[in-house]
């Protein structure tokens, strides 16, 4: 052990190393359920640790060791003990000690990736998977969960709980898949990671804007995951659009964490060097095959950081992609981000006329972003008495601090107008 670390630190490298440590346990040894416990397990014993005791030479390695050993123990009381306690104790001697002879060594690398495929398990449905796949590599909890996938809750402790069951009663190896399983699972894939990645741009509560970890750690994936499959387009389309959104994180936030929107922003703090990469990645990507979401999103995204100024924006174009991409995923946030860019084309009154066909649409209708955007708009048309009422519910429903002080600043602008 080293000298003692803040256990602030320790927490930013636990967050990290976590997925990889369940990656690899799950990865050798199959069973979800079980090694989730024992990571978890190791989280907590490294958390009590390391800040008294400092870190080990190897922090993942050390993980994978004792969420091992906690492993043979569940094992044990899970009536395995005869079947794959050998396997297990072989494989866990000591953080530095050599694995089993011809395997290679967990410590050494990131299976992060592959528990993505892994929690995409061909029992699951789709919405299954990604709750099951945000929260085991994500390390989201259920109320981020609950509002990226614009559901309940309990909704979600639901899905997350069968997902287990499913996997465990299903009897299919929790396992890497093979080749040619991968593409049938590679849509669940990119929506964790665009998910991971949103909650990273706007957390969902607490009082930082932005998590930097989960967007950093989501680009990092996407990467890595591009690298493995160079050849899809709707990877290099995800990839771009990560890079191109958070390329402009630097002038998302004041000196005090409070929101600055993309229009008041200092356009020389954006990273023109990840503008410059995202951009070649979805020039490349965009003549091949068919367009997917992630590759329009990601054009939208370029049209934004290529323009000099906010006036200089072509919000036509950006309106006509958000159309284009209204028919390959009606979701609502895609139509209520068209609203705005057809707003901003051909007046409010446009916009707030499309906005009027989402108010019976319960996925967005009590979302902080629908009121926001309605309130936005009501201003614009000369109507600040509807605006007020309209920024006031969006602060009621507001969960992230950063976000309702923007909103209540708006209340309190409008409120000195009147």
């Amino acid at each position: 052990m080293t000298t003692p670390v803040a256990p602030a630190e320790a927490e930013d490298l636990l967050r990290r190393l976590a997925p990889q440590v369940l990656g690899a346990v799950v990865r050798r040894f199959g069973n979800f359920d079980l090694a989730e416990d024992a990571t978890q397990e190791a989280l907590l014993a490294a958390s009590m640790r390391w800040p008294r005791d400092g870190l080990p030479d190897n922090p993942k390695g050390w993980l994978i060791a004792v969420a091992a050993r906690r492993l043979t123990d569940l094992l044990r009381a899970d009536q395995a003990r005869r079947r794959r306690e050998d396997t297990v104790a072989q494989w866990a001697v000591a953080e530095a000690g050599p694995p089993p002879a011809g395997e290679r060594n967990p410590a050494d690398t990131d299976d992060t990736l592959v528990l993505f495929f892994m929690c995409c398990h061909p029992s699951l449905p789709a919405a299954s998977q990604i709750a099951l796949t945000l929260r085991a590599v994500g390390g989201l909890n259920t109320a981020e969960i609950a509002r990226a996938l614009l559901a309940s809750q309990d909704a979600v402790t639901r899905r997350i709980t069968r997902a287990k069951q499913s996997i465990k009663d299903s009897g299919v190896p929790f396992t890497l898949p093979a080749p040619g399983q991968l593409p049938g699972r590679l849509d669940a894939v990119l929506r964790v990671l665009y998910l991971i990645f949103n909650e990273g741009y706007a957390a969902t509560s607490g009082p930082e804007l932005l998590r930097l970890e989960l967007a950093d750690e989501a680009i990092r994936l996407g990467r890595a995951l591009h690298a493995a499959l160079p050849d899809e387009s709707e990877v290099t389309g995800l990839l771009a659009l990560m890079l191109l959104v958070h390329a402009r994180h630097r002038a998302r936030t004041a000196s005090d964490g409070s929101l600055i929107p993309m229009a008041e922003q200092d356009r020389s703090l954006w990273d023109r060097a990840a503008i410059d990469e995202g951009t070649a990645l979805i020039t490349a990507a965009l003549p091949h095959r068919a367009t997917g979401p992630y590759q329009l999103q990601a054009a939208i995204a370029a049209i934004h950081d290529e323009a000099r100024s906010a006036d200089t924006t072509d919000w036509a174009q950006i309106a006509a992609l958000y159309g284009v991409l209204l028919r390959v995923d009606d979701s609502p946030v895609v139509a209520l981000n068209h609203a705005v860019a057809v707003a901003m084309a051909a007046g409010p009154g446009a916009g707030l006329a499309l906005l009027s066909r989402l108010d019976s649409d319960p996925r967005i209708n009590a979302d902080r972003r629908f009121h926001a955007v309605r309130a936005h708009l009501l201003e614009s048309s000369g109507d600040p008495h509807a605006a007020l009422e309209a920024y006031s519910e969006a602060a009621r429903l507001a969960t992230n601090m950063q976000q309702e002080r923007y909103l209540n600043r708006q209340i309190a602008r409008l409120q000195g107008r009147s």
